[in-house]
């Protein structure tokens, strides 16, 4: 025997009518709950609907919100004698019962409802006939500075009240490019990308525009419309960078200190400030008045200048406009001594020198700024020794520090070495270096590089400062460990900043390219720089550096960048597993900090199931699903940037299956060899178990069964223990003697089948 589960459900239905008298059945029938829809602007005397009641009744009695537009005739006939207007009335309350000849009621009341369907009478009307509004020049393209509105007196839930806006007339137009731009559903004004860069209120102060609204969302041949002015006054964007400050370093007044301020056009900006290097410290704040402080002392010689940016957001966190960019100096005081290149500089003469040859030249440092008066340096031999044959040998040129043979040529037999103590002085410090002259042969041998050119190098533009970016290696024929053969490696081309360096190794004369300030890929992206080995002593007459001297090394600076961002680590979807394939069952997104394009793969899909577009990150299903085999279904998502260094992240996607009956009953088990033995002394029986693939509901599982033929329901019976178990009784024999075999059972499943 099948189970069977009957529903029974209280209907409500709800007419569409126009006119006339519908057909028996259809436009007439019993007393009971009703809803019909009636389009308003129809005309009088229009039938809604002919009720009949029980043999008793001999006429109608109508209640409720008629307005004197609803009757019924004694015979159950109701009508609408005047046009139904939604906007007085959008739905009617109404009762009707049944009365019989002495006016009692025999049926009812029930209620009526006449829903009122809008058709597009109104038109929309600006609430102003003329708007009047002012924005700053420079203003963020699409954030409203005004909005224009207008109302519709129809169903804003049909297309009656749904409104559009557009603007039909910018005056002046120049170049024929529209400055201002609506949203169409919210009537919000704004600038458009050329407006926000092109606006002067010099060149035109005021603009005036004609604003459309028009109904039916403004596809209808039949929609109504509206038109208002607006009259746009343009202001003096004072939203701008100010001059570059000068900070004096190591300033001793108390902190903060106001150095600048900015502003926004309106009140209510929130400001901040943002260092693109994002250092350890930063020494600077700024105030909700757009007032800018030094928060503590700078050091010039640490760092001699800032550049960071002031950010105004609204109170939602968005940005009101682009962010201006905040320069500051910093002003150098004398508060360092002369350094000394080394502990000892090592220069050589020959020893035919001539009178007043240049010897080399002592390069003391001073890190104060350059070319300032705290920079300058001046040079003065205290003391010479050995003092033969003479004192004052040599001479120092005060600023140069280039050094001269003073009195007669040096012969190395007599002394093959001459130690100065030289002072090296600014206007406020002084410091004390040793030079030491060797006597030796000439220098007519030039440094040659191992290689000309060092290929290409690329790093990112946050490498430490003191990184070996670079080894070069140059060599000197002349004789080991002197002046003539020593090599000093400089930078000629490409290194304007100075953000490289170059150490000598004073063993091998092999350099050390290293970053001595911060590569910026902004500021110079590409560095073509051009090495020049050179020794400290002078080449000799006759001997010049040539391009044997020279090698070239092109430096590329990357932007740092970023892998893509997910918004979310798991994503999830649900979905039946007798989707069709193609279906849509999830989507992830992900963006890329530097604004690169995304291209979205999958991993782990091991049944073949899904598919992702490279491009929105929508997933589909591919191939048939099944719960069965798999209720939760993970693979992971793969968001690779396009371009740059193909960064890449990773998300999972849960997918989860819905059951379906799509399996059918069996029993739990093979029951085989099983037997009754005759005649029973008492009725015997079997217990059965089934079961089912399929999901498992809360109620449990539910099952028919019933014997596999006809034949065996004389002498065989089956009782349902519960949904999944069943007895089969064995309870008279009519016919053979002796054992019966038990055949198999039968079970269906009570749940609906898939369709």
């Amino acid at each position: 025997m099948m189970l069977q589960a009957q529903l029974h459900c209280l209907c409500l239905f709800t007419l569409y009518l126009t006119t006339g008298y519908g057909q028996e059945g259809k436009f007439s029938g019993p007393l009971k709950p009703m809803t019909f829809s009636i389009f308003e602007g129809q005309g009088p005397s229009q039938i809604i609907f002919q009720f009949k009641a029980s043999p008793l009744a001999v006429t109608f009695k109508l209640t409720g919100e008629t307005d004197d537009i609803f009757q019924i005739q004694p015979d159950g006939l109701l009508y609408h004698n005047k046009a139904l207007d939604r906007e007085t009335r959008a739905v009617h309350k109404l009762q009707v019962s049944a009365l019989d000849a002495d006016g009692n009621t025999v049926e009812g009341p029930v209620p009526i409802t006449i829903e009122v369907k809008d058709i597009n009478d109104n038109r929309p009307v600006f609430l102003q006939p003329k708007y009047e509004g002012s924005v700053r020049q420079n203003s963020r393209p699409g954030k409203p500075f005004m909005y224009v509105n207008a109302t519709d007196l129809d169903d804003p839930a049909t297309p009656n009240g749904q409104l559009i806006y557009q603007i039909i007339m910018q005056l002046p137009k120049v170049n024929n490019v529209m400055y201002f731009q609506i949203n169409n559903k919210t009537g919000a004004i704004s600038l458009t990308r050329e407006g926000s860069q092109e606006l002067d209120p010099l060149k035109n102060p005021s603009y005036k525009l004609v604003v459309s609204v028009e109904d039916m969302g403004g596809q209808n041949d039949h929609s109504f419309s509206d038109s208002t002015s607006v009259d746009i006054m343009v202001k003096e964007n004072i939203w701008k960078a100010p001059e570059p400050v000068e900070i004096e370093e190591n300033s001793t007044n108390p902190y903060p200190i106001k150095i600048t301020q900015v502003q926004w056009n309106d009140p209510g900006a929130l400001y901040s400030l943002v260092d693109k290097e994002k250092p350890s410290k930063f020494p600077f704040s700024i105030n909700q008045e757009g007032v800018i402080y030094v928060t503590q002392p700078l050091d010039r010689e640490e760092k001699d200048a800032y550049v960071f940016y002031a950010v105004a957001k609204d109170e939602h966190g968005k940005p009101l406009a682009f962010p201006l960019q905040i320069q500051v100096k910093v002003k150098d005081i004398n508060d360092n001594p002369p350094t000394c290149p080394s502990a000892v500089t090592v220069l050589e003469v020959q020893e035919n020198e001539q009178i007043g040859s240049s010897i080399g030249t002592l390069i003391a440092h001073d890190m104060d700024e350059e070319n300032t008066i705290n920079s300058v340096l001046g040079y003065r031999i205290v003391d010479q020794t050995p003092k033969v044959p003479r004192d004052g040998l040599f001479l120092v040129q005060s600023y140069s520090g280039t050094f001269q043979l003073a009195v007669q040529s040096l012969r190395k037999r007599d002394t093959p070495q001459y130690n100065l103590t030289v002072e090296v002085s600014d206007k406020d410090f002084k410091t004390l270096c040793f030079v030491q002259i060797n006597i030796i042969d000439i220098n007519d041998q030039i440094p040659i590089f191992e290689k000309p050119d060092y290929g290409n190098l690329t790093l990112p533009e946050d490498t430490a400062i003191g990184t070996v970016i670079l080894t070069i290696q140059a060599t000197d024929a002349d004789e080991p460990h002197t002046g003539s053969s020593k090599i000093l490696y400089r930078i000629t081309q490409g290194d304007s900043e100075g953000r490289l360096e170059i150490e000598t190794d004073p063993e091998t004369n092999t350099g050390y390219v290293k970053v001595k300030k911060p590569l910026d890929f902004e500021a110079v992206a590409i560095h073509n720089i051009v090495f020049q080995a050179e020794n400290p002593e002078p080449l000799v007459l006759g001997v010049q550096y040539n391009a044997s001297s020279s090698a070239t090394f092109r430096l590329i600076v990357t932007d740092v960048n970023e892998a893509p961002q997910f918004s979310q680590q798991v994503y999830q979807g649900k979905v039946s597993e007798d989707v069709a394939k193609g279906t849509k069952v999830g989507n992830v997104t992900a963006k890329d900090p530097e604004g690169l394009d995304i291209s979205y793969s999958l991993r782990g899909d091991k049944r073949g199931w899904l598919k992702i577009d490279p491009v929105t990150g929508e997933i589909f299903s591919v191939a048939p699903l099944d719960r069965e085999a798999e209720s939760l279904y993970r693979v992971q998502v793969v968001a690779t940037e396009v371009g740059g260094s193909s960064l890449s992240s990773m998300a999972q996607f849960h997918l989860t299956l819905m059951d379906v009956n799509d399996n059918p009953p069996r029993l739990a088990k093979e029951y085989t060899g099983l037997f009754f033995c005759h005649p029973p002394k008492v009725p015997e029986s079997l217990i059965f178990e089934a079961t089912d693939d399929d999901q498992q509901s809360f109620r449990g599982r539910h099952f028919t069964f019933s014997l596999g033929s006809e034949s065996l329901q004389k002498d065989w019976e089956v009782s349902k223990i519960n949904g999944i178990i069943l007895a089969v009784v064995f309870f008279q024999i009519k016919k053979n003697k002796g054992q019966h075999n038990v055949e198999s059972a039968q079970a269906s499943e009570v749940k609906p089948l898939r369709n």
